[in-house]
């Protein structure tokens, strides 16, 4: 029998470019979740709104979600990919004009821009990266696509560690709380300053790729014109029981990925805070637990791209969701160093689960994929709802135990995995 490619030897450029846009939304998700703790510090604010970053920029993948699926089922996903890149590119242009007004909300809106873009890039990209291939090695090409997500979440972390927190005043809340209101602005927009830099630099990294790919022949790419039948394909799609449950289970997953990252931050500034550490030591070198993290979620991407040359997607799905459960309560019970360290783990477990359930709930869809990717891609909205909820837990119970919320979420991707394995079977 004669083996099926993951990735087609005519088609590796264009994957390369496509898969290159992984790393570049990885970049923007990961440089964001530490400014949820450096806005409070900024804005003197508490965690319920300073997770409002999180809203906005989840929010902006929601909302753009199903008109960018409308967009390339029209045109092409091609298209889709560079309008996703002009909108991130103007987002971060957006940062300049809000550094200079000097409040919080007008960030928001840069990044709900700047997301706006994102959405047109991961409804594009993802079923664009399915479809250069053969559809049995379908679930293991978007895996290995995804792979080079954590490298951008790396760099994000990098440079926002290194770039931004490291290089804002070290003032903590309560002493920046203590100024005159004069110094108080001056330290503040000094700091916004820091935190508009890279957002301004990466800007003229994705006006190189958007030419490479403007100029690059891609395949599909010149398929406009195909008739919406919007409402056919939906009721098609609200059908398929495996793409229906895969969104909430998506919705889920990213709720609860965007939770133990934002406040791997505050868990980990808690812990240093405790052996000794200043506040702005401590939130500065607790971004390095985040990438640790990322390092974790990146090598374990790789070993289950692999597995999944042996496992059903469903089963290792549960079997990954069921650990992230068990590891979430040393967080919860133990604390210190041992939940710290529990709490990088479960990045380990997550690494498998967005492209899996990306994978599982488009297989057999056919060119109904450009809308059901809006759908799976709308479900991000989990990542923009469940933060400022965990906020309120933080400021209204404990830290430690706001993590009962991505705990649920595990659970409810385990059922789906279970279910997928189980009950409708995997072919």
């Amino acid at each position: 029998m004669k083996k099926i490619p993951v990735v087609p030897k005519e088609l590796l450029v264009p994957f390369v470019l496509i898969t290159f846009c992984f790393a570049l939304w990885g970049f923007a998700n990961d440089i964001t979740n530490p400014l949820v703790k450096a806005f409070g510090t900024i804005f003197n604010q508490g965690a319920f709104v300073s997770s409002f970053v999180q809203f906005a920029f989840y929010g902006g993948y929601c909302f753009m979600a199903i008109p960018a699926a409308l967009f390339i089922k029209k045109y092409s996903y091609k298209s889709g990919i560079l309008v996703g890149l002009a909108l991130y590119a103007t987002g971060g242009l957006l940062f300049i004009p809000a550094s200079l007004i000097g409040l919080f909300w007008p960030f928001c809106a840069a990044f709900f821009i700047m997301t706006c873009g994102l959405s047109f890039l991961e409804t594009s990209a993802n079923p664009y990266i399915l479809s250069m291939g053969d559809e049995e090695t379908a679930t293991q090409r978007l895996n290995l696509a995804q792979a080079f997500n954590p490298m951008g979440t790396l760099i994000g972390i990098f440079v926002a560690k290194d770039f931004i927190l490291a290089k804002l005043n070290s003032m903590s809340s309560a002493e920046r709380a203590a100024l005159p209101l004069d110094q108080f602005e001056a330290i503040k927009m000094a700091d916004l300053a820091i935190v508009r830099a890279p957002y301004v630099a990466i800007c003229i990294v994705l006006v190189v790729v958007f030419v490479m790919i403007l100029l690059k022949k891609m395949p599909q790419s010149e398929s406009g014109g195909n008739q919406l039948n919007l409402g056919d394909t939906l009721k098609r799609l609200m059908a398929n029981i495996r793409y229906r449950e895969g969104v909430l289970a998506q919705a889920f997953y990213v709720g609860a990925q965007i939770t133990v990252w934002t406040f791997t931050i505050h868990y980990g500034t808690q812990v240093l805070m405790d052996e000794g550490m200043t506040e702005s030591k401590a939130a500065t070198e607790s971004v390095s637990f985040n990438f640790y993290a990322s390092c974790l979620f990146l090598v374990s991407r790789f070993i289950c791209t692999f597995l999944l040359k042996y496992l059903k997607p469903g089963s290792l799905l549960m079997y990954l969701a069921i650990a992230a459960v068990f590891l979430v309560f040393p967080v919860m019970f133990a604390g210190g160093r041992f939940g710290l360290y529990s709490l990088i783990g479960i990045s380990g477990c997550m690494s498998l689960m967005f492209p899996t359930i990306y994978g599982i709930a488009l297989r057999g869809v056919g060119d109904d994929a450009k809308i059901g990717a809006a759908g799976l891609v709308f479900a991000i909205a989990g990542g923009s709802i469940l933060p400022p909820i965990q906020g309120l837990l933080v400021d209204n119970w404990s830290l430690n135990m706001s993590f009962l919320m991505p705990m649920v979420c595990f659970m409810l991707v385990a059922l789906y995995g279970y279910r997928v394995h189980f009950k409708y079977g995997e072919s």
